[in-house]
């Protein structure tokens, strides 16, 4: 039976829940097996800088610094191939910052 492996990332985890739920919603309404959605490890990108522009900080031996943290939030969703389905799901409202991948495996 093929599937189709649905993969989304992005920095709201809001977001990709509520897509995940319109795609579960979609598979119910047809009729079709679904798994997920996963939760994979959430990638966090951190940026250290200094707060001066020269770079010595605001006394001796105090430097001080920003610390930037993003964070990356990824789901996984498999899906039984229907083509029907699979028309809905395209159809889907997804935000600008989310990533989606759709990718048919065996």
């Amino acid at each position: 039976m093929e599937k189709v492996r649905i993969k989304l990332s992005g920095r709201n985890p809001k977001e990709l829940d509520e897509i995940c739920n319109e795609i579960k919603n979609i598979a119910k309404k047809f009729g079709i097996a679904w798994r997920g959605p996963i939760p994979l490890p959430t990638k966090k990108l951190r940026v250290v800088v200094y707060k001066t522009p020269c770079g010595d900080g605001t006394g001796h031996g105090n430097t001080t610094f920003d610390r930037y943290e993003m964070r990356v939030h990824k789901r996984i969703m498999d899906v039984q191939a229907d083509d029907r389905a699979l028309r809905q799901i395209m159809r889907i409202n997804i935000p600008k910052d989310v990533h989606i991948e759709i990718k048919l495996m065996d």
